[in-house]
């Protein structure tokens, strides 16, 4: 007979290093995409700091990125979606940084100019800078979105979790709209 020492006494639990952590609510994971989105993929903050351009249009930009990359993970937010949607966005927002920064493109562009002009040219991503600000701006949250245990809701406090949180973005792009104008 073996000595189950583990399996008897419940230590096994203790031991393992993923057991002592709570996993964190979707709703977190969804913030912290949203504010990579809004502070890490946002040209127009890099010209601000680098450049001194406009504050107000820069602030605009933060609220209107924030605001509507938060509107669409909160509703593509529920369980087997959520994963999938925030990697789109990353990386969508990664070429999108990219093809502005390398094309010296306004944030404006976003929403005033042809969708053609937002993302880079083929050509460019022969270029190492480019290359590296992809990789960047984009593997590094994809990675950590893919590791990131996430905790499991019902489905009526997954509905009102993403229901606030869609009303708090929806906020916040109401809010950019108006700096905007």
């Amino acid at each position: 007979m073996a000595l189950k020492l583990f399996r008897s006494t419940g230590y096994s639990t203790l031991l393992m290093p993923g057991e002592a952590r709570v996993a964190p609510h979707p709703a977190r994971l969804v913030l912290w995409a949203c504010l990579w989105l809004a502070l890490a993929c946002n040209v127009g903050l890099w010209r601000f700091i680098t450049e001194g351009t406009e504050p107000r249009a820069t602030l605009a930009s933060v609220l209107l990125i924030a605001g509507g990359s938060g509107v669409v993970l909160n509703l593509l937010g529920w369980r087997r979606t959520l994963k999938p949607a925030l990697s789109l966005a990353l990386v969508l927002g990664a070429l999108f940084a990219t093809g502005l920064w390398s094309q010296h493109l306004p944030i404006e562009a976003l929403w005033q100019g042809p969708p053609r002009t937002w993302m880079p040219a083929w050509p460019s991503f022969l270029r190492w800078q480019a290359l590296v600000l992809l990789l960047a701006l984009a593997l590094v949250p994809v990675v950590f979105v893919w590791n990131a245990q996430v905790r499991r809701l019902s489905g009526p406090a997954q509905l009102q979790a993403n229901f606030w949180g869609a009303c708090l973005a929806a906020a916040l792009l109401v809010a950019g709209f108006a700096l905007a104008r």
